[in-house]
């Protein structure tokens, strides 16, 4: 059933902008004819509505919770009762959703914004490249902004753009502090759901301030022992923009999961479609390495990012093999030194070294005396 059909049965429609325990705060649509009286009541009568008659704080009907329907930041939702003094309501139906991500958990997403420094903390290639799979991955549009522009040179500015012009992408270069460039970034999140990812410390929160002058989201400072940032947002909440849209902060954390399938992970290097839209390899189930006949394999500069990203991606599936195996002779253990890097080892067996009760031994004993009368 579509949103045109739920505002002609007189259904109030209707967006989850944030998810707290079993409360649900959802934003109404304001083309519905119920909502323009209401706001019309409020401008006449402030005292007598409280809260904004287009923000009600909501729960869950019961018979979703029995169908096992998952209420996310992002749904398109249908509200029953709602108690326009106390700010309340009842989420009744979940619309089909056209998008959904797993981390951060959110629907209905338009496009992904990635935001990296250039200096403070510095950009790391490597760093950024696994944040542009992890948002290829979605199937999302991608749109990179590079924040604090202000402390390089237009030389150095240029020669970043050169190189991310060859792996694939147009970044914009902005800088919150001195309001470079903000406008334009603004423009391409008008009237669509955004999410905004990146490391700790970059500028998410400072640009989203910039954005929405009447947010004033905690603004964290750059570690000077790591030279990262540390993190200010907790949970996922979406804003409504200024010229329309709506904007998904999201929690930062600086080495997104390499959980995809490792042979579709290709695919999410643009460089790599490139050569892949016109050629084709031997096999088709070709990994890229040391195949023959491979038309990827070769000298561009994301394919050493592509090898860690395989082996990342392989060692991933394998542990969920493994997982499913219960007798399995191998587990996985972390590296504590190097770019979040795992290996296999032989697993010990179960409790072969674990010395035996006197509980157990005196149980052996008797069972021997048994077998002896």
């Amino acid at each position: 059933m579509t949103g045109e059909n739920f505002v002609e049965t007189g259904q109030l429609l209707g967006t989850v902008l944030a998810v707290q325990a079993n409360f649900y705060r959802v934003q109404l649509d304001e083309k519905d004819e119920e909502m323009r009286e209401i706001r019309e009541m409020r401008e006449q009568d402030p005292p007598h509505l409280p809260h904004p008659p287009h923000l009600l704080l909501c729960t869950r009907r019961t018979r979703l919770k029995k169908i096992g329907q998952q209420v996310m930041v992002g749904d398109r939702v249908v509200v029953e009762e709602p108690d326009w003094a106390g700010g309340r309501g009842a989420i009744a139906d979940v619309l089909p959703r056209h998008s959904e991500l797993d981390r951060p958990a959110i629907a209905n997403v338009n496009q992904i914004l990635l935001v990296f420094a250039v200096a403070d903390p510095p950009l790391e290639p490597y760093q950024l490249s696994r944040f542009l799979i992890k948002a290829e991955s979605t199937g999302l549009d991608v749109l990179l902004c590079l924040n604090k522009s202000d402390l390089i040179s237009p030389q150095e500015q240029q020669q970043i753009s050169d190189r991310l012009l060859g792996w694939g992408y147009q970044p914009i270069f902005i800088s919150v502090k001195d309001g470079i460039n903000t406008d334009q970034a603004a423009k391409y999140l008008s009237n669509k759901v955004t999410v905004i990812a990146g490391p700790s410390g970059v500028g998410k929160s400072s640009l989203i301030n910039t954005l929405i002058d009447s947010l004033q989201l905690r603004v964290g400072e750059v570690s000077g022992k790591l030279a990262r940032g540390r993190h200010t947002t907790r949970h996922i909440e979406l804003f409504e923009l200024p010229n329309g849209g709506l904007l998904a902060d999201t929690p930062g954390f600086n080495q997104p999961d390499m959980d995809c399938n490792p042979e579709e992970l290709i695919h999410y290097f643009p460089e790599a479609r490139k050569r892949l839209a016109v050629a084709s390899c031997r096999f088709s189930d070709c990994l890229h390495r040391d195949e023959p006949e491979c038309v990827v394999r070769g000298e561009w500069e994301r394919y050493e990012h592509y090898l860690e990203f395989l082996d990342a991606a392989i060692a991933h599936q394998t542990q969920l093999h493994q997982q499913a195996d219960p007798e399995s002779t191998m587990k996985l253990k972390s590296k504590s030194k190097g770019k979040g890097q795992s290996q296999y080892e032989p697993k010990l067996e179960s409790k072969k070294y674990r010395r035996i009760s006197r509980k157990t031994q005196l149980q052996d004993l008797q069972e021997l005396y048994r077998d002896e009368e």
